[in-house]
């Protein structure tokens, strides 16, 4: 099967994890036909070197397609849009997180990113649209952070606004994205480094798996 030999692809060359998931045919008319997608993610912490697997993993997914007949569209890592290209129009209505939800990879996570179960929150994705016929994972309908707090308990920035995802609310706000940009910007200042990157670290889903991430 095409899922079978897509995913063992990506496995072997770097990704963590896979999931493939149907989306709407009338999301957009430039993605028309495109009913599936092909959610991708590595473990690893966000810098060049993940940018690049992410691409090349993408390449190897778009290849594996071409090669049996299927259309593909790469959607870039969020990190490495191009702008003023056709894909930079499909930004405002596709979202990776939506597809690594739909996927039954993670959910969205009270810091607002992807949370998995293996992972936690150190995934960083990549997409694929296709019209290949892949079989669809059964979709994560709601967050599993239940009571915990660290991440909001802990964020230097009060960021983090407490509230939970769901696939029935999936643009609650999360993330008062002023909060966290003007933190940014202090530390940027102050330590050279834009991301402080704590409700990465605090989460215990990421923690249970951090002896076995991959540093970079």
């Amino acid at each position: 099967m095409i899922d079978d030999e897509l995913e063992r692809e990506l496995l072997n060359n770097g990704a963590a994890i896979v999931g493939f998931t149907e989306i709407k045919e009338n999301a957009s008319r430039d993605i028309a036909g495109l009913t599936r997608a092909v959610s991708i993610g590595v473990d690893r912490k966000l810098n060049e070197n993940t940018v690049s697997l992410l691409v090349a993993l993408q390449k190897k997914a778009a290849q594996l397609l071409k090669s049996k007949g299927y259309r593909y569209l790469c959607i870039p890592p969020d990190s490495d849009r191009i702008q003023g290209k056709f894909i930079s129009k499909l930004y405002h209505v596709f979202d990776h997180k939506m597809a690594a939800t739909s996927a039954g990879i993670g959910w969205v996570g009270k810091n607002g990113l992807l949370i998995s179960p293996e992972y936690g929150p150190r995934l960083s994705l990549v997409t694929v649209l296709t019209n290949a016929p892949l079989s669809a994972g059964a979709p994560i309908e709601f967050s599993m952070c239940g009571e915990c707090s660290l991440c909001m308990d802990f964020c230097p920035s009060n960021a983090i606004t407490g509230r939970e995802w769901s696939r029935y609310e999936p643009y609650v706000e999360l993330v008062n994205r002023d909060n966290c940009a003007l933190h940014k910007k202090k530390s940027i200042k102050m330590k050279g480094k834009p991301n402080c990157g704590l409700c990465i670290n605090i989460c215990p889903y990421g923690r249970k798996n951090a002896e076995s991430a991959h540093v970079v």
